[in-house]
């Protein structure tokens, strides 16, 4: 029985295989077969009734007169490959398969090529070197010069094709195939043979459509070409390749390329910061559908840009991505002044992703406020509130107190109290996010009583909206904490129940009210019921609180620089004051020494062990106490050097040094550069002295200059 249904089922297939090709529902014949096809090996469970019944019965269908038929079994024969199992399909499909790559019909080789390909994994090594790899550079050869019509076909399975033959290849069919890859990327926008302009003839609108879409393939297949080179290799060999299609003139090629971006970004790993210039420049591409398939993985691909680029850290993330922000912004733009909503809002979702990617002053400064313009200019409702959860995420990750307030200040005042009742809807739908997104206690410190200030509202719609909110908002409160809310919310119902005019809003109150009895407050300390809601919501109040600390450690951080700022620039004035006071000591040193040279014989003598010192001593740096020394000293014209206490000579210049100018000189072998502690005692009782006598020293000075001048 069961084989005569099979017999069966083989007839009605060969029979509808032969007819359907003179049908007008071509395609629709073709399904059925297959599906009768696939029940019949699906039936069939020893490989003997299989090789008896079926076999002869697919080599007759090969071999049919009609090429229709023939390419139509030969798209079969990887299901039957696929059912008799490797040794029959090695010993019967495989043959059959050669034979018909070889056919004269082009739609016979075409599908011949294809069935190869996809049965690659059911051939061992030996097949593969010795039988498919001959056919595959066949077909490769003849794309270019005799047969176009399987470029398209091979630009699709080529990267499946060299990945299943890595193997077998040696390291020039390697670099062949690679060759005939980056062939297959530019066909179309290259000149060939050599030829001018003016010398190539047109192409047909038929033969630009198959260049294009052996473009788009070779786009399709980039990843696998990535994992064919290695991706060590990327750079020197398929990086060219790479930025062509980014920049291919047909938006087909460049859409491909987007969507296989994110896998592209993956595979290269640490080296993705290679293609930033690429992200930038698909991000300002002129066709929105470019920027539609790029965005899907837009978070993923920012991600692995700023994480695994050179510069990993997160003050210098943007370093690996040169120009983002202005791409962004520019894309953003793009899609607001187009009439493809859906993008827009697309694109405004995946922006949530920022806050990880850069830092929170440029968003505050580029993209936070384009949110909020966004929410109260625009007309569309799914971007409208697309912008608005994303200013939450922008809020709930902003770093800095002030500009916190600032924007809740502006949400509350341009749109919980706008003039327009779309934006006082639109709060709502607002304070929606923050109770999704932030704690508790911050919904209930900033926006519980403006949102219990719309009960008042004029407007019945938004009165409608509020009723229908009230219960979430109800579960933001906690006890005995939020006591005094909880009252205010009540009081606010009651004038709901008592003043309501509205037919449909007081129906709205009514079932509000209901639920809101039924609801239980949380409390301050965890219980069993809201464990986990309490858990996520400590852990959320966890992090806002983790924002202040580190916006106050910056802040003392900052102050703490400024503060040594100010005391090195101190310290650096003194010592320069110093540097100065030393240098000016030592050129009075120099002087009063070379003034010397006018005295008798017997000074020269004296004068030149003076010398030694006043050399080594202005190699010193003298202590800050002592910077007024060379104001002290008064010109003798009687000896011709200086002094400053009469009868003391030139040694009592340097009692001044202290314990290390001794250490120093008692370092040098015992040399008499500076004057022991004698000669200290001798200036101390020389000063005592010379105290009393000041008055009549400096009169005999004055008539000693007067002498002199006359």
């Amino acid at each position: 029985m069961k084989n005569s249904v099979i017999l069966k089922g083989l007839f009605i297939y060969s029979v509808l295989v032969r007819i359907s090709k003179e049908q007008v529902w071509w395609q629709i014949f073709q399904s059925l077969c297959d599906r009768i096809l696939q029940k019949l090996f699906v039936g069939f469970y020893q490989k003997s009734d299989v090789k008896r019944e079926v076999l002869p019965l697919v080599k007759s269908l090969c071999q049919d007169v009609e090429y229709e038929v023939r390419a139509c079994m030969c798209r079969q024969l990887e299901l039957v490959a696929r059912g008799i199992g490797t040794e029959l399909t090695k010993t019967v499909v495989l043959p059959e398969l050669v034979e018909l790559a070889r056919d004269e019909g082009s739609s016979v080789r075409l599908a011949a090529f294809e069935t190869l390909v996809n049965l690659l994994d059911m051939f061992d090594a030996d097949d593969r070197s010795q039988t498919v790899l001959p056919l595959v550079k066949s077909f490769c050869e003849k794309s270019f010069k005799t047969d176009e019509s399987i470029l398209v076909s091979l630009s699709f399975h080529l990267g499946k094709l060299c990945n299943g033959l890595y193997g077998i290849f040696t390291p020039e069919q390697h670099l062949r195939f690679l060759e005939f890859y980056k062939k297959l990327s530019t066909l179309g926008l290259q000149q060939e043979n050599g030829h001018n302009n003016n010398q190539l003839h047109l192409q047909t609108l038929e033969q630009e459509k198959k260049y294009i879409s052996v473009r788009k393939n070779c786009a399709y297949n980039f990843p696998a070409m990535i994992v064919f080179v290695d991706p060590k290799n990327f750079h020197l060999e398929l990086y060219s390749i790479f930025f062509c299609l980014c920049h291919d003139p047909e938006v087909p090629v460049r859409y491909t390329m987007a969507i296989s971006f994110f896998e592209v970004a993956k595979l290269l790993n640490s080296d993705v910061y290679t293609i930033h210039k690429e992200l930038v420049t698909l991000l300002q591409d002129e066709s929105l559908e470019v920027l539609d398939a790029l965005v899907g993985h837009l978070p993923e691909i920012l991600e692995l840009m700023t994480n695994r680029g050179e510069n990993n850290g997160s003050e210098s993330k943007l370093l690996s991505i040169p120009d983002l922000i202005p791409a962004l912004t520019t894309a953003e733009q793009r899609a607001a002044t187009s009439l493809k909503w859906r993008t827009h809002e697309k694109l405004l979702q995946k922006y949530a992703c920022l806050p990880h990617i850069i830092s929170s002053d440029q968003i505050y400064y580029r993209f936070l406020h384009r949110m909020l313009t966004i929410i109260l200019t625009n007309n569309v409702l799914p971007v409208q509130k697309a912008a608005a959860r994303t200013l939450c995420v922008y809020l709930r990750y902003n770093r800095k107190q002030e500009q916190r307030h600032e924007v809740i200040q502006k949400l509350i005042e341009q749109l919980g109290q706008g003039k327009s009742y779309w934006n006082r809807l639109r709060f709502l739908d607002t304070c929606e996010f923050i109770m999704e997104l932030f704690s508790k206690s911050f919904f209930c410190k900033y926006f519980f009583l403006p949102v219990l200030e719309l009960t008042h509202d004029p407007v019945a719609n938004v009165r409608m909206k509020l009723c229908c909110l009230l219960p979430k908002v109800k579960s933001t409160l906690k006890i005995p904490t939020d006591k005094h809310l909880l009252q205010q919310l009540e009081l606010c119902i009651r004038k709901l129940l008592c003043q309501e005019k509205d037919k449909d809003v007081l129906t709205i109150v009514k079932r509000t009210v209901l639920e809101l009895d039924r609801m239980e407050i949380s409390v301050d300390a965890f219980q069993k019921r809201f464990y986990e809601n309490d858990l996520l919501d400590q852990e959320k109040e966890r992090q806002e609180q983790l924002l202040l600390e580190v916006e106050q450690l910056e802040k003392e951080k900052q102050k703490n620089e400024g503060r040594s700022t100010n005391i090195n620039d101190k310290m650096f004035e003194k010592k320069r004051r110093d540097s100065k006071t030393s240098s000016v000591l030592a050129k009075s040193i120099n002087l009063s020494i070379s003034g010397s040279s006018s005295g008798t014989s017997a000074g020269k003598e004296e004068k030149k062990s003076k010398l030694v010192r006043s050399q080594s001593f202005s190699t010193q740096v003298l202590h800050p106490k002592y910077s007024n020394i060379d104001k002290c000293p008064n010109k003798n014209s009687a000896t011709g050097y200086t002094s400053s206490v009469p009868g003391m000579g030139k040694n009592c210049m340097l009692s001044f040094s202290d314990d290390s100018f001794r250490t120093r000189a008692a370092g040098n072998g015992g040399n008499a550069a500076f004057p022991s502690s004698s000669s200290r005692n001798l200036f101390n009782s020389a000063d005592q002295k010379s105290s009393g006598n000041k008055e009549s020293q400096s009169r005999k000075m004055s008539i000693k200059n007067r002498k002199s001048n006359s």
